[in-house]
């Protein structure tokens, strides 16, 4: 694992470098490539890209055993990015995720040691099953990627996504979300249980073993797609219709809490990506009404209630 870097103040911005014909082939290979290897409905894997164009971060919900760690690790040797895993279980600490400073004897200093979250791809596994504490260990690294430690702050690599799972069926041992956490995530969804006929060829895909998978495109490749999803076009007339939509839940009867204002920047950036896989360089409303239902219900609260599934408000 690479030592991280400290932040440096003044970054060169060039602009984006990728035409929209190469945006859609790359995304194609990389569509193409975790298909090889995951079976999982078209949609929900568009959303994960999503999340990784728009520099997001995702939220499973399911039901233990439907592929979720496979997914996040074929995406991260798709992009040949580095992948970390973090089993997240009561006891963990958060410098268990960020890392901590270790005394180095012979050299009589403190030296940093990198924890997980220094990876390009990092699968949270179960988060709802550590402390609030730890939880927020993300906060940081999951608005600003990068993480303070000693008074110093580290960059993470770049493309940095967080692949966060949580079994919602349960509810022992498990602590509740900050809503600050999940307000940092971008997506929200669950992969959900196969159909008949993906459960029969995930028998036979098992059945004679995975096959190789080589990466398709680089991190470098992937940032330059993050920046062309940046320069996709937004009308003044597209940003209001998103502006009363989050407002309208701010207002609405039966929500204690409506969209956050951070809330309403991840929609638009959520749009812009959909718009260019989508292979346009603008965004319509119809982009808005797309992306809503996986970005949105995890920002609001019901009136009265302790969960946050509101979808049938989006």
């Amino acid at each position: 694992m690479a030592f991280p870097k400290l932040v440096q103040s003044d970054s060169i911005d060039d602009g984006p470098m990728m035409t929209q014909e190469r945006f859609k082939e790359l995304l194609g290979g990389l569509e193409n490539n975790v298909s090889e290897v995951v079976v999982v409905s078209q949609e929900r894997l568009r959303f994960l890209l999503l999340a990784l164009v728009c520099q997001g971060h995702v939220l499973l919900e399911d039901s233990p055993g439907v592929g979720k760690t496979l997914i996040a690790k074929t995406l991260a040797q798709s992009i040949d990015g580095e992948f970390a895993r973090v089993q997240c279980t009561p006891d963990l600490l958060p410098s268990d995720i960020t890392g901590t400073s270790i005394f180095n004897v012979q050299d009589s200093r403190f030296e940093f040691k990198p924890g997980p979250v220094f990876a390009n791809i990092l699968l949270a596994d179960e988060i709802n099953r550590t402390g609030p504490r730890t939880q927020s260990a993300l906060l940081e690294a999951m608005a600003e990627n990068q993480v303070s430690a000693d008074g110093r702050m580290y960059r993470l690599p770049a493309p940095f996504l967080v692949v966060a799972t949580q079994n919602s069926m349960e509810s022992h041992g498990v602590f509740p979300l900050p809503d600050s956490q999940r307000d940092r995530f971008l997506v929200r969804m669950s992969l959900g249980l196969p159909t008949l006929d993906q459960e029969v060829e995930i028998l036979a895909r098992t059945g004679r073993g995975m096959p190789s998978l080589s990466p398709v495109v680089t991190t470098k490749d992937v940032n330059e797609m993050q920046e062309y999803v940046a320069s996709v076009d937004v009308a003044d007339s597209v940003r209001q219709y998103m502006v009363r939509l989050a407002r309208a839940t701010r207002e609405h009867t039966y929500l204690s809490r409506g969209v956050s204002l951070r809330g309403t920047v991840l929609l638009q950036r959520a749009c812009q990506g959909w718009a260019a896989m989508d292979g346009r360089t603008y965004v319509v409303p119809e982009d808005v009404k797309d992306v809503a239902p996986m970005v949105l219900p995890h920002r609001v609260t019901l009136r009265g209630a302790n969960q946050t599934d509101a979808t049938q408000f989006v």
